[in-house]
């Protein structure tokens, strides 16, 4: 008996991803440590499919947002080290023994737990420099520091911070007034007598565009699954004179038609009868729907790939349903393959153009796609393999 085929489902080019970290590579240099980004399900992409597409590429790090995540990567059979960047509980710091990870500190409630669990931690203090999120001033960072130091089983691995306003500008004052703030900080660290052997900064945009501040590491996340940050980035790193950096978007969401139906014009479709045809329409009724990833605000807006050509989305997007014209793609059938972002033949439908669809941005498309959509490797974006759970092989 075969194996049991989803209705929507994502194909993950596994080459791309290497050819991506290889990219970062190049472009970083063998000295500085790669740290891509595996959070949120590796981007939507399937966190044990970037995970080992990465090390395969050359990473020598992943990070992750939780604990949790980064015991996915160990049950992956990933060992490269672990930089968790999220926050942990208080209460599930003892997990950490033999993991082979670092941890983002900025709490003193963090340290003195750790201290108290006299197991080795690798600590990364985080820097308040302007984004207000995570981090600390100088003066806790140096308080921070001196306790790290006295504790026998803790050790100030790195210092880094986050850029707040680097990817959405083509002006990067403020980003490089957070670079002075955060040199400030290490060169007060550095006064204290605290070595700080790996600093880190840079995510993408910072990676391709200041080659002189990437310091001892990276932190890859975006641009190592095929996509720029945004067109502001593009256009900074052409000036700068990387006109030679390809990325390759790694992911294809496909979903397959359930139902081709004729419907006369003067026809209400969908909820609210938002769309009336205007002339005879032939309907496909795809499997897919909000609670799939597909947002409802591309309602009687986005469109999707049939047979190689679009197929405009018609009436509202329902919650495991849409309804797409196909009265000009004639030979549409029952249960051919659609795809929802990606490459059909020479037509292409986006993340980004999907994102537009949601007034949104492509990360938020890619990092919603639900967990239950399965993820399949499809290396050089060929007939696909097993997911993870070896429960599903999409038809083509």
């Amino acid at each position: 008996m075969s194996d049991p085929t989803p209705r929507t489902w994502c194909e993950v080019d596994t080459d791309a991803l290497t050819n991506n970290i290889r990219t970062f590579r190049r472009l970083v240099g063998a000295d500085v440590l790669l740290a891509p980004a595996v959070k949120s399900n590796g981007y939507g992409h399937g966190l044990a499919l970037a995970a080992r597409a990465f090390v395969a590429g050359g990473a020598d790090w992943l990070c992750t947002d939780s604990l949790e995540e980064a015991e996915a990567v160990r049950a992956a059979g990933v060992s490269v080290p672990v930089h968790i960047m999220g926050y942990v509980p208080l209460d599930a710091l003892e997990r950490l023994r033999g993991l082979n990870v670092s941890l983002v500190v900025y709490n003193p409630e963090t340290v003195e737990r750790l201290a108290a669990l006299q197991s080795d931690a690798r600590i990364h203090l985080k820097i308040e420099t302007g984004n207000h999120r995570q981090g600390v001033e100088t003066p806790l960072a140096l308080a921070l520091a001196a306790r790290v130091a006295a504790s026998p089983t803790l050790r100030l691995e790195g210092v880094c911070s986050h850029f707040a306003n680097i990817e959405d500008t083509t002006d990067h004052a403020y980003a490089r007034g957070q670079l002075a703030r955060f040199e400030e900080t290490i060169a007060a660290l550095r006064a204290a007598g605290h070595a700080v052997p790996v600093r880190h900064l840079s995510n993408t945009a910072a990676s391709l565009l200041w080659p002189d501040r990437r310091f001892e590491m990276v932190r890859v996340g975006l641009g190592a699954y095929g996509h720029w940050p945004s067109k502001e980035t593009r256009v900074a790193s052409l000036l700068g004179g990387r006109g030679d950096v390809t990325l390759r978007p790694a992911l294809t969401w496909k979903t397959r038609v359930a139902q081709v139906k004729d419907v006369p014009a003067g026809a209400f479709i969908g909820y609210g009868c938002t769309y009336m045809t205007t002339h005879p329409t032939r309907l496909a009724i795809l499997p897919v729907g909000y609670a799939d990833g597909f947002d409802r605000a591309a309602s009687n807006l986005g469109w999707v790939l049939v047979g190689g050509r679009r197929a405009p989305v018609r009436g509202r997007v329902c919650m495991n349903i849409i309804m797409v014209d196909v009265t000009d793609v004639p030979e549409a059938a029952l249960e051919d393959e659609v795809v929802l972002i990606g490459r059909q033949g020479d037509a292409v439908v986006t993340a980004e153009q999907m994102a537009e669809w949601s007034g949104t941005i492509q990360y938020e498309t890619l990092a919603r796609l639900p967990s239950h959509v399965p993820r399949v490797a499809a290396p050089g974006g060929g007939p696909p393999g097993w997911d993870d759970a070896g429960a599903y092989r999409p038809p083509r």
